[in-house]
């Protein structure tokens, strides 16, 4: 196997493992639209990572974290009903992304690669970078996995018997912006949400238990990714989107199979 494809096998792996449990909580808690917000937003990561001339995988990730902190500011004043907070962040931070990344010449930042992915030119550093980030966050949601399934069931109840609610939201949060960063190189800005929702929204309709589900979307991410780089290798199409239809095409058989139940 080439280097290259090995390097993008790896990076793809280690995103999808932690996408399935973070997915599942996402499709639990209708987060959507929360995650398409964080991806959009990525993109202005990008833009301040090349003014300050700084890592853009740090850039990014600070960015997705400082972005996750003012939605849960923003959340808990309610002047505005979530759905519509979230359509107005999303929309302006990409355009404001996108305009600013087209301020720099198209030799310095390929646009198209932040949009939809670039996983075929992962290295090494990227490999290690996409794995310790996974593993620091499937450690984090197996500490909290209690906390955060009371609080998917019934935010009240759950704060009632001492829940700590708004820390292990604002920690859900914080994840799933860490795992967009990383991803990022993956699946691309545009992405992103999909590689979190469809292996999750697959899953749900195969398993009768929470943990379940989350074992299984990781497999069926893993398994997406290996089924799109095999696409992008033989019939060269592009990584990213491959790995989604991926996806895609397992949730449709999961379709399938009810009906055939």
């Amino acid at each position: 196997m080439p280097d290259f494809l090995l390097y993008a096998l790896l990076s793809g792996l280690g995103v999808a493992l932690v996408a399935g449990p973070l997915g599942s909580f996402a499709v639990w808690r209708r987060m959507a639209y929360f995650g398409d917000t964080l991806a959009h937003s990525a993109l202005l990561g990008v833009t301040f990572g090349f003014l300050l001339d700084i890592n853009l995988n740090l850039a990014v990730a600070v960015g997705c974290l400082l972005l996750a902190l003012i939605l849960v500011a923003l959340q808990q004043n309610r002047f505005l009903a979530t759905d519509t907070l979230l359509g107005i962040l999303s929309h302006s931070t990409l355009a404001l992304g996108l305009v600013t990344v087209s301020l720099f010449s198209e030799s310095r930042i390929d646009l198209l690669s932040y949009l939809f992915g670039d996983i075929l030119s992962a290295n090494l550093t990227d490999v290690v970078t996409v794995w310790l980030v996974a593993l620091a966050v499937l450690a984090a949601l197996m500490w909290l996995w209690r906390a955060l399934l009371a609080i998917t069931v019934h935010e009240e109840l759950a704060q009632v018997e001492g829940v700590p609610v708004t820390a292990v939201r604002t920690a859900l949060m914080l994840l799933m912006a860490l795992v967009i960063a990383i991803a990022m190189k993956v699946v691309g800005v545009l992405l992103i949400t999909a590689l979190l929702i469809i292996p999750a929204a697959a899953s749900r309709r195969l398993t009768h238990t929470p943990e379940s589900m989350a074992i299984l979307a990781s497999l069926l991410g893993c398994l997406a990714v290996c089924a799109g780089l095999a696409a992008s290798f033989f019939w060269d199409t592009p990584a990213g989107p491959s790995i989604v239809l991926s996806a895609t095409a397992f949730f449709i058989l999961t379709l399938a199979k009810q009906r055939t139940a």
